[in-house]
């Protein structure tokens, strides 16, 4: 018989975006003619900059020649860049990661999903909610989320831990035994962060409890305030607790170039049924190399050339520029009257929709209305439901055409 996996019969509904692209296709289907400005999916818009752009290309003719052919390259990733990431990203931030530490793959969300290959179907997770999808569903296929419940509108075997106005978009310990710990900040969808000091509690809690907390730092570049950390390894203690991820997505432009990194400390250990200690760092290559690869050479070269002074300030440039939309979001919602969060160290701004709309009913009544596509809080779990994000990775003009728009709305 070809039996399935029954976990997948868990999964609620269609995945987030899929569902947003299905209804902003049926719309423009209904009204061709419509002008849609979407600021929903956090998709860059800038191409990539010219350092990058030269780098790729000197990377395809060396392709053309016999003497400079690469075929399978390290599945972990080459050291020219293994050795950038842990160089500027860390080492030059008072943080000691070897290249060895690193792991380059094709996306944080590949990365985040498939970490959980590495453990037990019986460990304990706890997310974050609202949550990035990707999180839940993978523990969800793999059968550790027990049965969905209709009226929580939540998984069973999951602790999910609210991150709310109430409490100021931080959210507390858990106070129920959790192995596992998802923490993205600045967080995606909420566009808040967390202090030092906030994040210290986390990493503190996770030595004490031997849990593991899952970091997903995808929009570290946006952090424009001192005491917001960038990685979590600038809290001590974090590399016996922590795997950190991070991506070239957001940050240099790759959605479509595809290239990210993982960092598996060597001093983060794992535990089997009997107790005996295993290097996560050592299992993760195991599975790299089996399951991946690589990332094509020429993308490699191209994340490489991020480093470079010229690349380096060219990416600010446009980090700078998202930024700039994000105020312009900021700043239209509180002229109409609409509180907002995030936007500060983070491309997402996250509004609470007005006259306590749910937030499907506000998406349908801005594409209906104001031809604008944002994300329901409610796709991104139960403390999402009447919020709203907005991204700043649409061009300037069409965020400004799109905040003109929503101040209309009545």
């Amino acid at each position: 018989m070809r039996l399935i996996n029954e976990n997948y019969l868990e999964l609620q509904g269609s995945y987030l975006f899929s569902e947003i692209a299905k209804r902003v296709n049926r719309f423009k289907e209904e009204n061709p003619d419509a002008d849609i400005l979407r600021l929903g999916i956090g998709d860059v818009t800038r191409p990539l900059v010219p350092a990058v752009v030269e780098a790729i290309k000197k990377a395809v003719d060396d392709m053309a020649s016999a003497d400079t052919f690469r075929g399978y390259g390290p599945e972990q990733g080459y050291d020219f860049l293994r050795e950038k990431i842990a160089q500027h990203d860390y080492c030059e931030r008072g943080i000691a990661i070897t290249a060895d530490e690193v792991f380059v793959s094709d996306g944080a969300k590949c990365d985040t999903g498939n970490i959980q290959e590495l453990l037990g179907t019986e460990v304990h997770i706890a997310v974050t909610d609202p949550v990035y999808p990707v999180y839940v569903d993978t523990n969800v296929m793999a059968g550790r989320s027990g049965n969905f419940d209709p009226a929580e509108g939540r998984y069973t075997n999951i602790t999910y831990l609210g991150v709310t106005e109430e409490n100021g978009f931080v959210p507390e310990l858990p106070d129920e035994r959790v192995d596992v710990i998802y923490l993205c900040y600045p967080n995606n969808p909420t566009g808040t962060v967390l202090t030092k000091a906030e994040l210290a509690k986390w990493v503190d809690f996770a030595g004490k409890n031997n849990a593991l907390i899952l970091f997903d730092a995808a929009y570290e570049a946006y952090v424009t305030e001192p005491d917001i950390p960038r990685s979590i390894y600038e809290i001590e203690g974090a590399k016996e607790v922590a795997i950190e991820f991070r991506s070239f997505s957001k940050t240099a432009g790759f959605t479509g170039a595809r290239c990210a990194y993982t960092v598996v400390p060597k001093a983060l250990k794992g535990y089997d049924s009997d107790g005996n200690e295993h290097s996560l760092n050592a299992m993760w290559l195991r599975r790299h190399t089996t399951k991946f690869n690589g990332v094509p050479y020429y993308t490699q070269r191209g994340a490489e050339a991020c480093y470079t002074p010229e690349g380096k300030s060219q990416i600010q440039t446009d980090i700078d520029y998202y930024l700039g939309n994000a105020k312009i979001i900021l700043q239209g919602l509180k002229e109409a009257g609409i509180k907002a969060f995030g936007g500060v160290n983070s491309p997402y701004v996250w509004l609470k929709c007005p006259g306590q709309m749910k937030s499907w009913d506000f998406f349908d009544k801005l594409l209906k209305e104001a031809h604008v596509v944002g994300t329901p809080g409610a796709g991104f779990g139960r403390s999402g439901e009447g919020y709203f994000r907005l991204t700043g990775f649409n061009t300037k003009e069409n965020t400004m055409k799109a905040i003109e728009r929503l101040m209309k709305l009545k």
